[in-house]
């Protein structure tokens, strides 16, 4: 935990894929970090000029006000679930279209669209595709935002969602250019979704493996959000997100990184470091995170925008689900489960369920 927060924090590691050196696994990952062309993959100052312009779309109070919406998102989700029957695959019933819907309404995205858009996202996260076919895809994203905010510099309206504000607010003043908030838009609609739905099952697979914790947390409401902490802990789903290259030679951990080496600063790594969490591979609703928070958000300037979002959308689900579905398991054998093991982001595939 220690090295991942020095290196994440420290001034002489760049985030930039254009810095020499900057590391990859594969060439699709090399070409997925070429084609963010926004905040995340910029150094300090620019990094924080660009991150402001977004910053107050997350605050809490904004992030808060859309509690009700989740819910009720939710819980037509849930009643279109069960009308359906036993067995249901969760993560299309419910895990992938709730970040979807949200993030599509608070974007200003038509939600007719998210298919084709899922499909790029897909292909955008797929570190073994072609990078021709993930450069495509990337292009045809941003294709599509382009589009959309040109019409809402346009025709503004009300200016109720947050590619209306960008293009009211920043690209009309002339404070950002249209083809940054196209960065900015496109980003935003491939971290909404991806990230939370796989989260979301995750989450519920751990609880569903275990009857005492599950049931703990229908007793018990309030360790919701303590639940929550500890899978998105347990879980760390982002992969590759942290990689950094050396702009000076630089001691972590007893170890030289010289100038121009690349580093992996791994989120799961320092999520399971048995210094900070005791027994790190134990999922346990109930840990103590008083003596260390867990960074499955990452650490520093480039953590997650978007995690108060996030941490809303599970808390809804795991106050909700239960009270529900009080006899929800799954229904097929854990053996039988697929994972994604090919993306930047780990999940699973699909979740059958029944109740």
């Amino acid at each position: 935990m220690k090295d991942f927060r020095e290196v994440l924090t420290s001034p002489h590691f760049s985030a930039s894929p254009e810095t020499h050196g900057y590391p990859s696994v594969s060439p699709a990952r090399a070409a997925q970090s070429r084609s963010y062309q926004t905040f995340i993959t910029m150094d300090p100052p620019e990094h924080g000029q660009y991150r402001r312009t977004l910053t107050k779309e997350f605050m809490m109070k904004r992030i808060d006000e859309l509690r009700p919406f989740v819910q009720s998102t939710l819980d037509a989700l849930l009643d279109q679930m069960i009308a359906k029957g036993a067995p249901s695959d969760f993560i299309q019933d419910v895990a992938l279209p709730l970040p979807s819907v949200v993030i599509s309404i608070m974007l200003g995205v038509p939600y007719e669209d998210h298919a084709r858009l899922q499909m790029l996202s897909s292909n955008r996260m797929n570190l073994d595709i072609s990078p021709e076919l993930l450069t495509q895809s990337a292009q045809e994203m941003e294709q599509y935002i382009d589009r959309l905010l040109r019409e809402k510099e346009q025709h503004p309206g009300e200016g109720n969602d947050l590619l209306c504000r960008l293009a009211v607010e920043w690209i009309n003043t002339g404070k950002l250019s249209h083809a940054d908030a196209v960065q900015m838009g496109a980003l935003l609609y491939l971290a909404g979704h991806e990230t939370t739905a796989n989260q979301i099952g995750l989450g519920l697979l751990s609880l569903l493996q275990d009857s005492q914790q599950t049931a703990a947390l229908i007793a018990e409401p309030s360790l919701v959000r303590g639940a929550v902490e500890e899978m998105l802990r347990f879980h760390s789903i982002t992969h590759m997100n942290s990689a950094r290259v050396a702009t000076a030679d630089v001691m972590i951990g007893g170890q030289l990184i010289r100038k121009g080496e690349g580093v992996f600063a791994p989120v799961q790594a320092a999520n399971h470091d048995p210094e900070a969490f005791p027994e790190p591979d134990r999922f346990d609703i109930r840990r103590d995170t008083r003596s260390a928070s867990h960074v499955a958000f990452s650490f520093g300037v480039h953590q997650c925008l978007g995690q108060p979002l996030a941490r809303l959308e599970l808390q809804v689900v795991f106050e909700t689900l239960f009270k529900r579905l009080p006899s929800l398991r799954l229904a097929v054998p854990f053996d039988e489960l697929e994972f994604k093991r090919n993306g930047n982001v780990f999940g699973l595939i699909a979740l059958p369920v029944e109740w």
